[in-house]
């Protein structure tokens, strides 16, 4: 009993978030979930049912064909070329997108004069679309018109066909998506980079280590947790965020060997699905490209997991 005089405590916030009904939390939920099975659910139930089809969408016709589709884009050495093409690229983003985003992370928060001027430089091209960055780098690099050719002519008598000639082509792609996915990386690396622990840094430095062995034995590791995000998210932008660079810049091409150069999965789910109006074959495709990354996120999460530090 309280005694007199005395203010009655405050009632938990808690103990009054209890809902009164089992309808209204799912009232609650409608609309989201109405929106997630009208663009999200419905869709993908959609593609998994017309991977079973030989599927015309400008015919409108379908014919039952089970798991044709997936035998034929297995068997085909053109998929294969695709998938390995993809692979190679997905490993080259990612390993040295990251590794550049952090060094220019890491040096973007010294503090030096104009720190923020370089820092904002740097983070900028977050602000582009993949398809403002595929013009700006096809206008830097066209054969014949571009600067870059501009500056080589002059410099070294040298006009690389840089969209012509396959293996250039692959290189100006794969350093258009690491250019591109640099300021995305930088954010998450700095932010992180800035909230290292002084004292951690200094102790190490007290006992004599040099810059060298601070950023790889105590900063490093504390970064891991971040690292482990940003691999992820950089092989998701890898698979599905190359489409606009590789269709502005390529068209996946040049041609070489059983397809283009420049030709990876998504684009090849979207040649096959909206320029060959191969639906049930794009449909496939799609469903492989979930499996795959389902695959990804388990191994990820199964083996990377064990390298992650989380400092308390």
């Amino acid at each position: 009993m309280l005694s007199p005089g005395r203010a009655r405590p405050a009632p938990d916030a808690s103990e009054n978030a209890v809902f009164r009904g089992r309808a209204l939390p799912w009232v609650f939920l409608l609309p989201s979930l109405l929106i997630l099975a009208v663009f999200i659910y419905l869709p993908a139930l959609q593609t998994l049912r017309l991977a079973a089809y030989r599927a015309n969408v400008i015919l409108g016709t379908e014919q039952f064909v089970g798991l044709a589709n997936f035998a034929e884009l297995l068997s085909s050495p053109a998929y294969r070329q695709v998938a390995l093409q993809t692979l190679v690229f997905t490993v080259l983003t990612v390993t040295f997108g990251l590794l550049l985003s952090l060094g220019l992370a890491w040096l973007a928060s010294r503090p030096v004069r104009g720190a923020s001027t370089y820092r904002l430089l740097l983070i900028y091209p977050y602000a582009l679309s993949p398809a403002i960055a595929g013009t700006l780098w096809l206008f830097l690099f066209n054969p014949e018109i571009g600067v870059v050719n501009a500056l080589l002519g002059e410099l070294f008598g040298v006009r690389p066909r840089w969209l012509d000639t396959p293996a250039l082509a692959f290189g100006l792609v794969t350093l258009a998506a690491i250019w591109k996915g640099l300021a995305y990386n930088i954010v998450f690396y700095l932010a992180s980079i800035q909230n290292l622990p002084g004292d951690v840094m200094e102790a190490a430095e007290i006992d004599g280590a040099t810059p060298a062995q601070v950023f790889w034995r105590v900063a490093f590791p504390l970064l891991s947790p971040i690292t482990f995000f940003l691999v992820f998210t950089n092989i998701i932008a890898a698979l599905f965020d190359s489409f606009a660079l590789t269709d502005i810049l390529t068209r996946g091409g040049p041609y070489t060997g059983n397809a283009g150069a420049t030709t990876f999965l998504v684009y090849q789910l979207y040649q096959d699905g909206f320029v060959n109006f191969r639906t049930g074959a794009a449909a496939a495709q799609a469903a492989l490209m979930l499996v795959l990354v389902a695959f990804v996120t388990w191994m990820q999460f199964r083996l990377g997991e064990r390298r992650v530090h989380y400092g308390s």
